[in-house]
């Protein structure tokens, strides 16, 4: 039976009905009726080539949940009816020095969702079982789509370097990422700063977690909130990193989720006197998802949502890209 789906038929083009045949299910597959997918900006970026690795047709979409309605003859630890979630990585080989410590997505063969495959803008999707995971009953499923991608995108850099209680953290940008970010730090047990170009996003900030708010048009004020042991950009704009690297204590990082439109130039000396490091973080490994999914209900921690129907894709889509939505789109079934 033919996949429903909806499909850019080249670059910058609106997306259309799109049926497909979908391969035969491997052992290892599972097939998932889709009820809810999150709209990523990497969505609107595939649609758009601007990266210059899409292929048409192309359905975007990749913070997909569920339910499993079939399953191939290995698969034992997810059942029929099932509720799931699939991410941005769809499968890896899973024996590499990378998939076997947990960094999947480092690995050289793994495989996008939605990147030389079909996506979760559809009613059905084939995945790989091991990268399709179990949402927890306290996530409901419009809320949880969006943490299959923003949400780990900005949990996995707590986890991988190293954030404790006692640290200060600063988050650039109250968007579709940092307002998880926000939560994820102040659930961590963190000091929180906000950082924002725009001021009346303040109480937002403070109700999404943050400490303390500071404008980041104003690069005396964003040096002025110095002491600073992680800084998490979640933002595409260019930032004056001179100003951020000062923020940071002695020993903090400065780590980069967001794709700034341009190169990002430090002086040498910036990083040598304080011992600082600037970093990047892509998404999680299937160890970091189920951990953030499970920390996401214990905290209640949840993405804020504007969600409309998969038939008006077009529209949604367009205010993604125009950066209207507060704070994540969802597509329903």
């Amino acid at each position: 039976m033919p996949i429903h789906a909806h499909a850019a038929s080249a670059a910058r083009q609106q997306l259309a009905p799109f049926d497909y045949e979908p391969a035969p299910l491997g052992p290892h597959d599972v097939e998932v009726t889709i009820t809810h997918c999150g709209i990523c900006h990497s969505d609107v970026h595939l649609v758009d080539n601007d990266w210059g690795v899409s292929s048409y047709p192309l359905v975007p979409g990749h913070e997909i949940v569920g339910t499993v309605s079939a399953a191939g003859e290995r698969v034992t630890h997810l059942q029929n009816g099932q509720r799931v979630g699939i991410g941005w990585q769809r499968g890896a080989c899973l024996t590499c020095r990378y998939c076997t410590t947990g960094r999947e997505p480092l690995c050289k063969d793994n495989q996008a969702t939605c990147a030389g495959h079909y996506g979760g803008f559809a009613d059905r999707i084939r995945v790989d079982s091991r990268f399709a995971f179990p949402i927890p009953d306290r996530l409901a499923s419009e809320n949880a789509a969006p943490l299959l991608c923003g949400g780990i995108t900005v949990y996995s850099p707590l986890r991988d370097f190293g954030v404790t209680p006692d640290m200060r953290v600063g988050v650039v940008g109250v968007g579709g990422l940092g307002h998880l970010a926000l939560q994820y730090a102040r659930a961590w047990g963190c000091e929180v700063t906000a950082f924002s170009h725009s001021p009346d996003k303040e109480q937002a900030a403070l109700a999404f977690g943050a400490h303390r708010f500071v404008t980041s048009t104003d690069a005396g004020a964003v040096r002025r909130a110095g002491g600073l042991d992680f800084i998490l950009s979640t933002v595409s704009a260019d930032l004056d990193w001179n100003a951020y690297l000062d923020a940071l204590a002695p020993g903090g990082t400065l780590c980069v989720v967001g794709v700034p439109q341009s190169a990002i130039s430090v002086p040498a000396f910036a990083l040598i006197g304080g011992q600082k490091r600037v970093v990047g973080s892509p998404i999680g490994g299937r160890a970091a998802i189920m951990e953030m999914l499970d920390f996401s209900a214990r905290h209640g921690i949840v993405a804020t949502t504007e969600a409309v129907p998969f038939s008006e894709v077009n529209p949604a889509l367009e205010k993604v890209r125009n950066n209207t939505v507060r704070y994540r789109m969802v597509l329903t079934g």
